[in-house]
């Protein structure tokens, strides 16, 4: 792995651990309606996308969710402006996951669960990868602040297992890192999401405290 430059998970996946300001100037607070609109074409968009393909018609995604075209449009301009709405998501979503997890779950269970949802997140991005591509400048952004979202929460749940006494001493954040990488080989695949989550049980169950370490 390259100092400075990230994590690249399998080659595919980049994750930075800087984040650009945001130098947007501050919007008018959207509606409630509008908010629900759009998180509603987001969660629907993600499906089509899981199940047609990142190519599938707007039209199809706005009458999926109940709106038309034109609420669409006004939420996001461009396919790529939504497929990048989605990934974004996404992220926010396997993060803000971490806190959550540790509330409901000992800490061990918690990193093994917040590990599958970073399957799926894998597996998403494969789906909208030609997309986010395709807007070179969006994407590039997307990964860049990706690894500064996501790998705080890696780090947190891997500091709570410790602490828990729930893996082994001797296995670090930058050990899972490398394992993780290791799962995300030939993630463009079909079946790859099923073959990682059995690959993963296995790391698990070596993971776990009471482990046999090497001598």
């Amino acid at each position: 792995m390259e100092e400075g430059s990230g994590y690249i998970f399998g080659g595919y996946l980049r994750f930075s651990r800087s984040m650009s300001e945001n130098s947007e100037p501050k919007a008018r607070k959207p509606r409630a309606d509008s908010l629900r609109n759009r998180d509603l074409l987001l969660a629907t968009a993600k499906a089509a996308f899981a199940a047609l393909g990142a190519d599938v018609p707007l039209e199809d995604i706005a009458r999926r969710a109940g709106v038309g075209i034109g609420t669409l449009y006004r939420h996001f301009p461009t396919r790529e402006a939504l497929v990048a709405a989605v990934y974004a998501r996404e992220i926010q979503q396997l993060a803000a996951s971490a806190d959550a997890l540790l509330a409901e779950h000992k800490a061990g269970e918690a990193l093994d669960a917040w590990l599958n949802l970073l399957i799926d997140y894998m597996a998403t991005k494969r789906i909208m990868a030609p997309a986010l591509r395709a807007d070179p400048d969006e994407g590039s952004k997307l990964y860049a602040n990706s690894g500064a979202t996501i790998l705080p929460a890696l780090q947190r749940l891997t500091e709570a297992a410790h602490a828990a006494g729930d893996i082994r001493p001797d296995i670090g954040f930058e050990d899972i890192l490398r394992m993780m990488s290791g799962l995300s080989q030939g993630y463009e695949q079909p079946g790859w999401d099923a073959g990682a989550r059995r690959l993963l049980s296995v790391m698990m169950a070596g993971l776990r405290a009471g482990s046999a370490a090497p001598p």
